[in-house]
């Protein structure tokens, strides 16, 4: 009697060890993991996603692996997170277009970028630089600004297309200093800075990493920097908060998010794991090379300031009166 009962016990054991999923039984991570960049491969989000996959995989010890998904901005690539299975094997790289400004821009009842992805933590902020071509009469923000006044509807800005941070920003920019400029959106960041060089439009932001080497070269002028800080790339180059803009703040950024229901010690692995990354000398070397600061803050923190992203530039969007493309 008491073996029959010893033999049922297994048996039950057995059955509840088959019924029990994988990840109770092994550590975490025990396979390759997949970061989805919403983006081409060779663009900035490429190049930083890249850039932390490796640094990644020595820390975790298993491969990170990059799975590019791009289209709709990278809310394609977001939304595939979002439906991931949350297992901690699926995470991603999303833009500040991607999870602040499309929800205002382009608004999609199925994807909320705050209440379907867990927010890790910010990987790294681009500075914009606002510069204006050497034929424009101004060699300061002040004096483009009277420059702005005084020929209203006649200055351009270019941007790399209607809803980017570029033109966010100089919309930003605009409801600020109180002028009124002549957006000409272009197809990327390429085509728009071709034509300032040529002297079809007078100004844009863009990020300080495209716009580098033409400062350096003398065949643009660089008049202020929508960052809270001045850049080490340009450290001549004052704030616009130097220059009486506090408000026009417009760094382009880019955070690690995950499936929404990824248990809390996955999530805190993940976490850790991309902290330690950013803060590696390597790492920094690498981001430096794209104009990017790291980041590596809380998850709470990001999650904070993904919400104070989404508010600020739905009212830039609806002052503006932006549409999508």
């Amino acid at each position: 009697m008491k073996a029959f009962v010893r033999v049922g016990m297994l048996a039950v054991a057995a059955a509840c060890l088959a019924l029990a999923p994988a990840s109770a039984a092994e550590p975490y991570p025990s396979r390759p993991i997949k970061m989805v960049v919403p983006f081409a491969a060779g663009g900035p989000a490429d190049v930083i996603g890249r850039t932390i996959a490796e640094k990644m995989s020595v820390i975790l010890k298993q491969p990170v692996v990059i799975d590019n998904r791009p289209g709709a901005g990278g809310v394609t690539g977001m939304k595939a997170v979002a439906k991931a299975d949350p297992d901690g094997y699926t995470f991603g790289i999303g833009s500040a277009g991607a999870l602040a400004i499309s929800v205002s821009l382009q608004p999609d009842p199925t994807y909320d970028p705050v209440k379907d992805l867990k927010a890790l933590t910010l990987a790294a902020t681009v500075p914009e630089l606002f510069v204006v071509n050497p034929n424009v009469k101004a060699t300061t923000l002040k004096e483009f600004i009277a420059l702005a006044k005084a020929e209203p509807g006649k200055v351009t800005v270019a941007s790399s297309g209607s809803g980017s941070m570029p033109h966010l920003a100089a919309e930003l920019l605009q409801q600020y200093a109180g002028i009124k400029l002549v957006h000409v959106p272009y197809r990327g960041a390429a085509p728009a800075v071709t034509d300032l060089l040529g002297g079809q439009v007078d100004s844009m932001f863009m990020d300080i990493a495209v716009l580098l080497p033409h400062v350096q070269s003398g065949r643009i002028r660089a008049l202020a920097i929508g960052s809270p800080k001045r850049s080490a790339m340009l450290p001549d180059v004052p704030t616009t908060a130097e220059l009486g803009f506090p408000e026009v703040v417009a760094d382009n950024w880019y955070g690690m998010v995950a499936p929404r229901d990824i248990p809390a010690p996955v999530a805190e692995t993940l976490h850790a794991a991309l902290v330690q990354t950013l803060n590696m000398p390597e790492v920094k070397d690498k981001l430096a090379q794209q104009g990017a600061l790291p980041g590596g803050d809380s998850s709470a923190s990001f999650r904070a300031f993904l919400v104070a992203e989404i508010e600020k530039w739905a009212k830039v969007v609806k002052q503006a009166n932006i549409k999508p493309e």
